[in-house]
């Protein structure tokens, strides 16, 4: 088995091997992974957070040891908590972009290494609350939506929710069907600020999610990361009033 590390500010996990398959997700800087497989440029891999499994450019990757793998696995690393922030090589003096939700392997007094790789980096840690939930969703508002994406330039409706838990110390699924899988059922008379609202399309599938606030209100990513209405049929949009997603299920991932 090997093993890998991005240490790239986010790269794009696909379905296929190769540059014009589906993206269905993506790899934030820190992450770490098993290679599953190998095939001419390109590895199969398996996310170590959430087991997420895709496809990734044999280019985009660092080779860590299983004891690497192993260390990340068990610590509970911080997470950039600013919107965007940067990472200086200690070495060169250049400076990468790195996305909220990144993670900061053997994080120490603003230095980060990753190997023989050493960093410097002055922003902000996210809480690890989860008080802060709904504090971090209003991050993103105006992020435009992406399919497969995971960070402030582009996210979808599962990537949000997975990305703001995370900045709260809660590790979720990454998949709206997943993440309705786990936590307490509640009734829309009970909600609170932070539950996660489930919908289905015209299949009766589970296809969106979003993080409910208070006043009868959800944030979620359709379009663009947005505030809209929730009422017992589904999202009600705030400036149309059509009824854009349909009601399924409401779960606390926490008390």
């Amino acid at each position: 088995m090997e093993y890998g590390i991005n240490i790239l500010s986010i790269i794009p996990l696909r379905k296929e091997s190769n540059d014009q398959s589906e993206m269905v997700s993506q790899v934030l800087f820190g992450q770490h992974f098993k290679i599953l497989e190998n095939k001419s440029k390109w590895v199969r891999i398996q996310l170590a957070d959430d087991n997420y499994v895709g496809w990734i450019c044999a280019k985009q990757y660092d080779e860590i040891t299983y004891e690497d793998y192993d260390n990340l696995t068990l610590n509970d690393f911080p997470k950039i908590g600013d919107k965007l922030s940067y990472l200086e090589n200690v070495n060169t003096g250049e400076r990468n972009p790195v996305p909220i939700g990144s993670i900061l392997p053997y994080y120490h007094k603003g230095a980060v290494r990753i190997r023989q790789k050493k960093y410097k980096f002055n922003g902000g840690l996210a809480s690890g609350d989860s008080k802060d939930i709904v504090s971090y969703a209003s991050y993103f508002i105006n992020t435009p939506y992406l399919w497969g994406g995971k960070s402030i330039l582009g996210i979808d409706c599962s990537g949000l929710t997975q990305v703001v838990f995370s900045l709260c110390g809660i590790q979720l699924p990454r998949d709206a069907y997943q993440q309705e899988g786990i936590g307490e059922p509640i009734d829309l008379v009970s909600i609170k600020p932070s539950d996660l609202v489930f919908f289905i399309n015209n299949k009766n599938r589970i296809h969106h999610v979003g993080i409910a606030l208070g006043n009868k209100q959800i944030i979620h990513a359709s379009g663009q990361v947005r505030i809209d209405n929730l009422t017992s049929e589904g999202i009600i949009h705030s400036t149309s009033n059509e009824l854009t997603h349909q009601l399924y299920s409401i779960k606390r991932i926490m008390e």
